[in-house]
């Protein structure tokens, strides 16, 4: 895949936090995405404000969303990565969210095959 795509794909996830992604999505990966980011979901009020500042920092700094395959991760492994990756450049972060997203995508196969 090139970065044209890598980014479309992106666009399709909430960012972490949230629940609503870019572009819309079917029901199936919302629900996906809820349960992948549930320790977010249920993090403290400064965690919560923390990682949304970050993310906006960050989708400035790249120009897309931070993407990290969040399932069993707690939200500060998910806060500790994302201050991590921000001092990257855009040539060093687009492979790492990309390996990310491949993971992402490993996963939610994986539940299709399963169901």
């Amino acid at each position: 895949m090139d970065e044209t795509d890598w980014l479309e794909a992106f666009r399709r996830h909430p960012k972490i936090g949230e629940r609503k992604a870019a572009n819309a999505v079917s029901a199936q990966s919302q629900q996906w995405s809820a349960q992948e980011q549930q320790s977010v979901q249920d993090a403290a009020r400064q965690t919560l404000e923390k990682l949304a500042q970050l993310n906006l920092d960050y989708e400035k700094k790249f120009g897309f969303i931070f993407i990290v395959c969040a399932t069993g991760k707690s939200s500060g492994e998910i806060l500790a990565l994302l201050e991590q990756r921000m001092p990257n450049d855009a040539a060093r972060e687009l492979p790492i969210a990309a390996a990310e997203q491949a993971k992402i995508s490993e996963l939610r196969l994986r539940k299709l095959v399963e169901q």
